[in-house]
């Protein structure tokens, strides 16, 4: 939650007039905090999986593919970390594909998509995941894979601000592991370079998507936003703008919940490090509540012959249409 008291960094904001205001576009809400994040790897990942820093909630990953795909649709990540978007993928029958900058963790997800094989997942066993720069995307993926897949679902690193892990040491406290993201001196990786560096990064790998995804298919983005010395960086905003200056059309807003829902309320999850980050902050007069949901930004390839008017009425009908279902 915040108030107007409260400071919002807006130079760090990309501006184009073509940006459509967040509040614009059709909205729906996602149910996917009903289960601990814990409850929902198990079985299905690895141990060694843990330990990324910035791991995608299952639920989040599966429900978009379940609404935006078809069964044997191809389904892409180029930042895929442990390849949580792609082993959700193959437990709902479609096809998927991977890019994957750290080494390790390309042998992380491709020992995930192995786990998916002996669980019997439909297409597994042609699954891939690729080690390179997502800034390279039409060099990495093969021929036959340009052009083919339906949907990406996929986030940009946020670093050590909201992810991380935490152990308590008999006598030292509280000490933070596994927030990092691999070498810290690899400025070729995106996590490890200043907010401006990694939002022109993120929109070459949004604007080499729009030249390798087939017509119509949808870009699914989970963000969030974050603070830096107590101002809040509004990371969905400045996502929303470079996906719009990639070239990509801006479809819907949805909302992501991290928290489970019971009864009228929300019950928030957080880790220890969370809860002791928003402890801190209070005590010191920022009163900041747990995070409770992701930001999730969907946008569309523009077919040929069609506009942007046409694309966005249409997603705001289907939008309409799932509301009075409902």
């Amino acid at each position: 939650m915040l108030d107007s008291s409260h400071s919002v960094r807006a130079t760090a904001l990309p501006t184009t007039a073509d940006v459509p205001n967040l509040d614009d576009l059709p909205l729906s809400v996602w149910p996917t905090g009903q289960q601990p994040p814990a409850s929902q790897r198990r079985g299905r990942y690895t141990p060694g999986s843990t330990a990324h820093p910035a791991k995608m909630l299952p639920a989040v990953a599966a429900h978009a593919i379940a609404h935006y795909t078809r069964p044997g649709d191809l389904v892409l990540d180029p930042m895929c970390g442990i390849g949580t978007t792609l082993v959700e993928a193959l437990h709902l029958g479609r096809r998927a594909i991977g890019v994957e900058y750290e080494p390790h963790w390309v042998d992380v997800a491709c020992a995930n998509l192995d786990l998916a094989d002996s669980l019997g997942a439909s297409f597994a066993g042609d699954a891939r995941v690729l080690h390179g720069d997502a800034r390279q995307l039409a060099t990495l993926l093969s021929p036959e894979a340009i052009g083919r897949a339906a949907l990406v679902v996929t986030s940009p690193p946020y670093g050590p601000s909201t992810h991380g892990q935490v152990s308590v040491i008999p006598g030292g406290g509280v000490q933070k592991y596994h927030h990092l993201y691999g070498n810290l001196l690899d400025r070729g990786n995106l996590a490890n370079i200043g907010h401006h560096r990694l939002l022109a990064g993120f929109e070459r790998i949004l604007a080499a998507l729009a030249d390798v995804l087939r017509p119509g298919a949808h870009v699914v983005i989970t963000v969030r936003p974050w603070r830096e010395h107590a101002e809040l960086i509004d990371l969905p905003s400045q996502i929303l703008a470079c996906g719009t200056r990639a070239g990509l059309v801006p479809v819907e807003r949805c909302v992501a919940l991290l928290g489970r829902v019971a009864g009228d309320g929300l019950i928030a999850r957080g880790s220890f490090f969370q809860r002791d980050f928003i402890r801190k902050q209070r005590d010191a007069g920022l009163p900041l509540h747990l995070i409770a949901h992701e930001d999730v930004l969907v946008f569309c390839v523009l077919p040929a012959g069609s506009n942007v008017a046409t694309q966005a009425a249409g997603h705001a009908a289907d939008a309409a249409g799932e509301t009075r279902a409902a």
